[in-house]
């Protein structure tokens, strides 16, 4: 009985202790909700991790795309960081030249610096974007055209 009770004791110290329904948890394993096709060609799914509301000053979002999706040209009048999670996509700022981007790759993006990114032609692409509570400014349709070049010039076509 001693050992029943010693027991009892301490499932229900570690419950008293255990998170309840007070914490706030999201995933980054969710793939989020699948996005209008306003600004960008293809699948695209976002997943509102962090808002700033949340009075951490800053957003979190997760975006996925489907391989041979890409976003328009935009800016942001904050920066922007983004966090490959999982896949390959391209980036690229205006007059630079586009670059292949892969798991674990960490880009900056300075503010109303006018950029794209999207998944690569064969692989979708999952990236955590980091920013600040403003618009984005969309700026200019990026053509599939456009992308099939940027994809042969990066030789993944």
């Amino acid at each position: 009985m001693k050992k029943t009770t010693t027991i009892l004791l301490l499932v229900l110290t570690i419950k008293a202790f255990a998170q309840n329904g007070e914490y706030s948890i999201k995933s980054f394993m969710d793939e989020g909700t699948k996005a209008p096709n306003t600004h960008h060609i293809g699948e695209a799914w976002l997943n509102f991790l962090i808002q700033e509301g949340d009075d951490i000053g800053y957003n979190i979002t997760q975006a996925t795309f489907d391989a041979n999706a890409t976003l328009d040209w935009h800016k942001h009048s904050t920066p922007q960081v983004l966090i490959v999670i999982e896949g390959r996509g391209y980036y690229q700022e205006k007059q630079k030249e586009p670059i292949l981007l892969q798991k674990g790759d960490v880009v900056k993006c300075a503010k109303d610096t006018e950029h794209w990114h999207s998944s690569s032609k064969d692989s979708k692409v999952s990236y955590l974007a980091i920013y600040g509570n403003s618009p984005t400014v969309w700026t200019e349709k990026l053509t599939q055209e456009y992308y099939d070049s940027v994809a042969k010039k990066l030789n993944d076509d």
